[in-house]
């Protein structure tokens, strides 16, 4: 079976690299001060096996820059975002699939901050447009609520270009067992929210792995390509707002590149033909995990 192998996350990757504390714009600001180091991790995904590299333009929203007084570098670092995700390519020498980045526009993991969907649809559709000439996919990633993916799935999809849309998922299951959103919506509420739109493919992202791999049936169910890629925090703070920094956010450790790859190979056997991973799963994990989809019998392409 084929399978897209995604990067690994980039915003600890390069806390650790970086010769700066973390900072509220997190993977951003590495870009002002120590591009090379957005370009060496990627790099790094690429000689691991990633068929995907997706934009380091993850915390670069205009809202997040408004917020911290430099909305002039909005657009500049979006277009670095893209230079160095191609600069990594032509230095390794493979060919692999550039995805745009569609992340929450308020900050992560807080249902409670999205705005409303004209608004969010417009500050997407001002990424997309950046991205686009660029980019080979749209992820809309990290998306907590059906609203916010809903909007940044209308304005990928009005570029052309395939759609993915990947839900974070509540840290523990409901009272009833039930897989939820971080907004408390049910992965059906989740779907229904997208109809008419021509969304390529569905997945999980940025929430535990096993919560990925309860969720996993149903994202099979739906009969589009589906998958996942998991964090490796202990959990989400309620303090962890936008503005404050990775510096709160602790590792698990019962997550080394074998045990994630058991996982994630799961998720394989449920269905899922795209996998990878975000915060805290770094190139050894993404290098395990093209290991595996070898030994398995499956070949990692390109989206």
């Amino acid at each position: 079976m084929d399978i897209i192998l995604l990067d690994g996350g980039m915003g600890q990757e390069l806390v650790r690299r970086s010769k700066d504390p973390a900072h509220p714009q997190w993977s951003a600001h590495v870009m002002r001060s120590e591009p090379e180091i957005v370009q060496e991790v990627h790099e790094e995904y690429l000689r691991a096996g990633a068929t995907v590299l997706t934009l380091n333009s993850y915390s670069v929203t205009r809202g997040r820059f408004r917020n911290l007084g430099v909305e002039d570098e909005f657009e500049p670092l979006q277009r670095r975002s893209i230079d160095l995700a191609k600069a990594a390519r032509d230095a390794v020498g493979v060919d692999a699939t550039l995805a745009g980045c569609l992340p929450p526009l308020e900050g992560s993991y807080k249902p409670e901050n999205v705005s409303d969907l004209g608004t969010l649809t417009d500050e997407y559709r001002e990424i997309v447009e950046i991205e686009a000439p660029d980019v080979d996919v749209f992820l809309c990633e990290t998306m907590s609520t059906s609203l916010e993916a809903r909007a940044a799935a209308t304005a990928a999809c009005e570029s052309g270009k395939p759609v993915w849309v990947a839900y974070c998922l509540a840290e523990k299951p409901s009272d009833d067992g039930a897989v939820l959103l971080r907004s408390g919506e049910t992965v059906d509420e989740a779907f229904a929210a997208l109809d008419g739109l021509p969304v390529a493919g569905v997945l999980y992202n940025c929430c535990p792995p096993e919560m990925i791999g309860l969720g996993m049936p149903r994202l099979a169910a739906d009969g589009r390509p589906c998958g996942g890629y998991a964090n490796g925090f202990t959990r989400i703070p309620p303090e962890f707002v936008m503005g404050a920094t990775v510096a709160m956010l602790s590792e698990r450790q019962d997550l080394n590149p074998s045990a994630y790859a058991d996982h994630a190979m799961g998720w394989v056997e449920q269905g899922a033909t795209i996998i990878g991973g975000c915060c805290e799963v770094g190139p050894a994990h993404i290098a395990e995990l093209a290991r595996r989809i070898g030994t398995d019998g499956h070949c990692a392409v390109a989206a």
